[in-house]
């Protein structure tokens, strides 16, 4: 899948103007303000009314009827007050416990959680939760946008080895929106680096860690591995 001229607009300015291909797992790196977020946003068709967005794209499915997303916080994600079970809706209509057990035991849930609240829920068990959700339209493409920044380090390596599991038995493709370089190198093969709204440096995931030819990718990498347990 290719995204050709993806471009958000605000008031004629250009805020993001950049191509990219997603062979199987992209990584989306940059800081803050690099305009992670609204590429994000404009391939999901949730940009602010002050904005526009233009985008050409090449792939054997149609775009907008192929996403599945998994946002930042699972702590938000979900209506607190409402069962787990009354969350999960498809083509506007409420799931068959059948079905949503279904996608449970694909991301390794117990059913009964479906009976509970999310504040019954681990952040862990919240994140499969949204993973399930995210998957419950047969996604080709899964937008994750930052997915393990509020879990801790054993939950967040759980979600991406799920994440990795479940990518090879179902064969969507994946753009994961991210700062974290380590989440990053672990479940992505190829990597993008995003600087005020352009891609700076594109290449395959161990290349580019091993021998960045920009500056601020350099330092987004020792940034991000200077305190990183698992890379000691």
């Amino acid at each position: 899948m290719t995204i050709r001229k993806l471009k958000v607009i605000l008031q004629k300015k250009c805020l993001v103007d950049i191509n990219f291909e997603i062979k199987s797992a992209l990584a989306l790196v940059g800081q803050s303000g690099s305009g992670k977020s609204l590429t994000l946003k404009a391939l999901l068709g949730m940009l602010p009314l002050s904005m526009t967005s233009e985008l050409d794209y090449s792939a054997d499915f149609e775009l907008k009827d192929s996403i599945g997303f998994v946002p930042q916080n699972p702590f938000t994600a979900l209506s607190p007050l409402t069962r787990i079970k009354k969350q999960f809706f498809i083509h506007n209509r409420a799931m068959e416990l059948s079905e949503i057990e279904t996608l449970f035991k694909l991301v390794d849930l117990n059913a009964e959680l479906m009976h509970r609240h999310p504040p019954e829920l681990s952040g862990g068990q919240l994140q499969r939760v949204v993973i399930a959700i995210a998957l419950s339209t047969t996604p080709k493409l899964l937008l994750l946008d930052e997915p393990t920044t509020a879990l801790d380090p054993q939950t967040r390596e759980n979600i991406i080895n799920l994440l990795t599991t479940l990518q090879k038995e179902l064969d969507f493709k994946m753009l994961f929106v991210t700062h974290d370089m380590a989440s990053a190198e672990a479940l992505c093969d190829t990597i993008a680096v995003i600087k005020e709204g352009e891609i700076v440096e594109y290449g395959s995931m161990k290349s580019v860690l091993k021998n960045p030819n920009s500056v601020y990718t350099k330092s987004l990498i020792e940034a991000n591995f200077l305190n990183r347990e698992f890379r000691k």
